[in-house]
């Protein structure tokens, strides 16, 4: 019985046994003509590191690694994929791709910490487990949600990314297309990010659901002042207000002290570290990124975990259309009143490189009866290609 709990994992479906023939990374960069702001720094293009896992059969699946910051961080990603882990991968008839998954996560723990580089190697193996997912799917001719035990395809969504510099215009463009929800970056000057959410409030209706991401931005004190000044405009939470790292002293004293409740974990890595927060109780909201860590072996499981605690399972995702749709997929699997993140800023590497992107119906994203996640990267994308490497058995 531990085997299995270990080459499954709690809440995973059993798969058919599969083997890897080929494992491709390709990494692309679209120019963009607006920056992304966050309270920590700027984007001024879009990346995407993109897994493609070929079966012996000759199934395809895709998966992607996080890879927003630093900007050179896409490349070394992808090597660590490339000249690292993809040779533990090829060549291997697996029971499933958690198999996968923990084995990976197994062979990378001592180099992880003599290099100092946890986070990177964390999301390159979860990169790797979602296209080992898709694949499976493909080859069991169902949609991964219903792979993973979910009952129908209809995805709650918010529009995310809304930039304190054009808050009103991106929230309207949003609306317009098909949004209903709507998360808007704070942390940046006081005044400024209360008239902005005032803005929105006013604009957008009082039923309208307005949550507010502070990007790790505040001190304790600043963020029990500010917690206070948003409440009465009706922030359904607060992201992110205080560095992941802050003691939980300080995340209890805030939970107390603020009307809004508090939402984070995709700065988390790891189920210990997910599991004291969950325990710790300060977060109503907890988002996970299947990219920066743990894939669907990782996440479905601690999904489950979140809403069985009663709390809020909403996944964290900022990328390309390949995790997008993965994230999509798990939390339709996991169920609960969570919404989806759908970054509301200019990235044609989203719809790109999830062909045929599935279509937005009041505030909802409608996934497809489709294998797998569905999707598969356009043709056009290879304009924005920058790198491309290849692990064959």
């Amino acid at each position: 019985m531990q085997q299995e709990a270990w080459v499954l994992g709690p809440g995973l479906p059993t798969t058919k046994p599969f083997s890897v023939r080929r494992l491709t990374v390709d990494v692309y960069r679209a120019p963009i003509a607006r920056p992304v702001r966050t309270a920590f720094g700027t984007m001024t293009d879009r990346p995407a590191v993109i897994v493609t896992a070929q079966a012996a059969d000759g199934t395809e699946g895709y998966g992607e690694v996080w890879c927003n910051f630093p900007s050179s961080g896409a490349e070394h990603r992808a090597r660590l994929v490339a000249s690292l882990l993809g040779s533990e991968v090829v060549g291997r008839e697996w029971a499933s791709p958690s198999a996968a998954y923990h084995h990976l996560t197994a062979r990378a723990r001592i180099l992880a910490l003599q290099a100092g580089e946890p986070g990177p190697l964390a999301q390159a193996i979860a990169g790797i487990d979602l296209a080992l997912w898709d694949l499976v799917a493909r080859q069991a001719r169902e949609p991964v949600w219903r792979l993973l035990g979910g009952d129908d395809g209809l995805v709650p969504t918010y529009a995310s990314g809304i930039s304190p510099d054009r808050a009103l215009a991106q929230a309207l463009e949003a609306r317009a297309d098909g949004h209903r929800a709507f998360k808007l970056k704070v942390g940046f000057a006081a005044d400024a990010d209360l008239e902005n959410v005032g803005v929105l409030r006013r604009e957008l209706g009082e039923e309208t659901m307005i949550a507010v991401d502070a990007n790790q931005a505040w001190t304790l004190d600043v963020a029990t002042e500010m917690s206070a000044v948003l409440a009465p405009l009706g922030p359904v939470w607060l992201e992110e207000p205080l560095p992941v790292d802050s003691p939980s002293e300080d995340w209890l004293r805030l939970a107390k002290l603020s009307p809004i409740p508090l939402a984070g974990g995709e700065n988390l890595r790891g189920d210990a570290a997910f599991d004291d927060a969950i325990d710790l109780g300060a977060l109503d909201v907890v988002q996970p990124d299947l990219a920066k860590w743990g894939g669907i072996s990782g996440c479905l499981p601690l999904a489950r975990r979140i809403i069985a605690d009663g709390r809020r399972y909403c996944p964290h995702y900022l990328g390309g259309g390949v995790g997008l749709l993965a994230s999509a997929h798990l939390l339709a699997a996991a169920g609960g009143d969570g919404l989806l993140e759908l970054d509301s800023n200019d990235n044609p590497l989203r719809g790109g490189l999830a062909q045929p992107f599935p279509e937005l119906v009041d505030g909802r994203l409608v996934l497809t009866d489709a294998p797998g996640l569905g999707v598969t990267p356009g043709d056009a994308m290879g304009a924005y290609r920058v790198m491309s490497e290849t692990v064959s058995g």
